[in-house]
């Protein structure tokens, strides 16, 4: 029994690393500074909020868009304090064409 209780822990210890690593990552072609560069111009919390700024721009540039669409209703956007509506009109205020699907 201490030995599953054991195995179990450490399975669980494993998967927390890998996601800790994974959350180092790019994600959607972003990685979280990038994403951080945003959040000033989706904030929820600053009326009006900031225009984006061109690191921003940039890092939207090379991200895939149709991934970042599937995080709008996500509570995680909560947790950086970004407004999904906000969120999903940066890119046409970087000139950046919005999926279709968003």
């Amino acid at each position: 029994m201490a030995t599953t209780t054991c195995r179990s822990s450490l399975l669980a210890a494993a998967l927390v690393v890998a996601v800790l690593v994974a959350s180092a990552e790019a994600v959607c072609n972003m990685s979280n500074e990038q994403f951080m560069s945003c959040q000033p111009a989706a904030a929820k919390t600053t009326d009006p909020p900031a225009p984006p700024s061109p690191a921003c721009c940039a890092a939207l540039g090379g991200a895939d868009l149709g991934c970042l669409c599937g995080y709008k209703n996500s509570p995680w956007m909560g947790v950086y304090n970004i407004d999904p509506k906000r969120a999903m009109e940066l890119p046409a205020k970087c000139g950046l064409a919005t999926p279709a699907n968003c």
